[in-house]
């Protein structure tokens, strides 16, 4: 890779994924047919949840997660400001409103106590919470479920960036996705996360009564269990039994369903998971090594304790005012030196939809984690040759 460029994501596919894909092209099943339910049993094993529901796309299965739940209008749903914009745009497919919380400004994670500050602003109107698992770390995930709990408010880990993830859980260390402090956890499949699909998104929860709700709300709101059918004169045939064709919609749902041929590659892909994330583990440690002596220019993005991450991004902390030069300038130059960058993210509450719905909000946490985060590459692919041009890149255009 020394001499391509180096964005800050991608995917990594190898001959084995797309015999997978192949093989499925080949046979009797192109969607909703065996490889997503062994896809769906393999990502629940891997994350020690007791369902998963596949989906088209993180964000339909954060749309899916709130349908689930019943939330919607009346309702408010607590999200941190630095995520991506689906996160809190589920909450408002569903007509529900939106509380922007704060940040910690070195990890970009939301704290039990920005979800505390929500309760004490606006109490008992808030029925979820989103908490967002951000380059692959996770956030307090055990002190924001007891808060969650004791105030009857649903969790929903937007946990897209942290498959392979593993964090200080109730009960002693568990993988993201296990459930053990949230209701569900949503997870994406876009070609830069960990594992890719092209696009995929999946969700994971213990309780069987919304893994059932997330499968029918992905399907057009369709049952097929003759158990709850309503429209006997339909249903049923003359001698009693039910009628082979019949299905019935009890509620408005959608088409999020995920292919057979996606979740082949998906299924190919999580055979590699370990992999991957050792590697994605070995060039941060390689990141943090380098860029520790660029301290306090640049600084490695905080670190939350009792977490293993399955680093999805490599976010370096800069202070672009004291090594004069904007992000956007820093972003320029590094591009023609074959190195790409991204922010992650842009505060989703100063977006003008959003302050055209809630008016401006101060969060000084968020604003001081956005001024100073930029993504630096980080995929399996990159070997630790890559990283040292990365980082010898930004000390030559940081003039250090």
């Amino acid at each position: 890779m020394a001499t391509s460029f180096l964005p800050y994501g991608r995917h990594d596919i190898d001959d084995d994924d797309v015999a997978a894909v192949a093989q499925v092209l080949r046979g009797d099943f192109l969607t909703t047919g065996p490889t997503v339910d062994a896809f769906e049993d393999k990502l629940a094993g891997i994350t020690g949840g007791k369902f998963a529901v596949s989906c088209s796309s993180g964000t339909a299965a954060l749309h899916l997660a709130t349908l689930a739940i019943c939330l919607g209008p009346g309702d408010l749903a607590v999200v941190p400001t630095i995520t991506f914009l689906a996160t809190a745009n589920a909450v408002r497919y569903v007509g529900a409103d939106v509380v922007f919380c704060d940040v910690d400004p070195d990890t970009g994670l939301m704290r039990p106590q920005d979800l505390e500050q929500a309760i004490v602003e606006h109490g008992g109107a808030i029925k979820a919470v989103l908490p967002v698992h951000l380059a692959g770390q996770s956030p307090d995930m055990q002190g924001i479920g007891e808060i969650a709990r004791k105030h009857g408010i649903v969790v929903i880990e937007d946990a897209c960036h942290a498959l392979g993830t593993l964090y200080a859980a109730s009960g002693g260390e568990a993988p993201v996705g296990s459930c053990r402090d949230s209701d569900m956890a949503v997870f994406s499949f876009h070609p830069v996360k960990v594992i890719a699909m092209g696009e995929g998104g999946a969700l994971t929860t213990n309780d069987e009564v919304l893994a059932t709700r997330l499968r029918e709300f992905r399907s057009h709101g369709m049952t097929r269990d003759a158990a709850r059918f309503t429209n006997d004169d339909l249903a049923l045939a003359k001698d009693g039994t039910t009628n082979p064709w019949y299905y019935e919609m009890q509620e408005l749902g959608f088409n999020y369903r995920a292919s057979d041929i996606h979740c082949a590659l998906g299924l190919s892909q999580l055979a590699k998971l370990d992999k991957f994330v050792e590697r994605r583990r070995l060039l941060a440690s390689r990141y943090d090594a380098l860029l520790a002596p660029l301290a306090p220019l640049v600084r490695t993005l905080g670190r939350m304790p009792g977490c293993l991450p399955a680093w999805h991004l490599y976010v370096a902390l800069i202070d672009f005012d004291g090594a004069g030069v904007t992000r956007g300038e820093l972003m320029e130059r590094l591009k023609k030196n074959g190195v790409g960058t991204q922010v992650h993210y842009i505060p989703v509450h100063t977006q003008p939809y959003y302050q055209d719905q809630y008016g401006a909000k101060e969060l000084p946490g968020a604003t001081a984690y956005y001024a100073r985060c930029l993504s630096l590459p980080l995929f399996a692919a990159m070997d630790e040759e890559d990283v040292e041009r990365v980082v010898k890149a930004l000390v030559v255009e940081l003039g250090i």
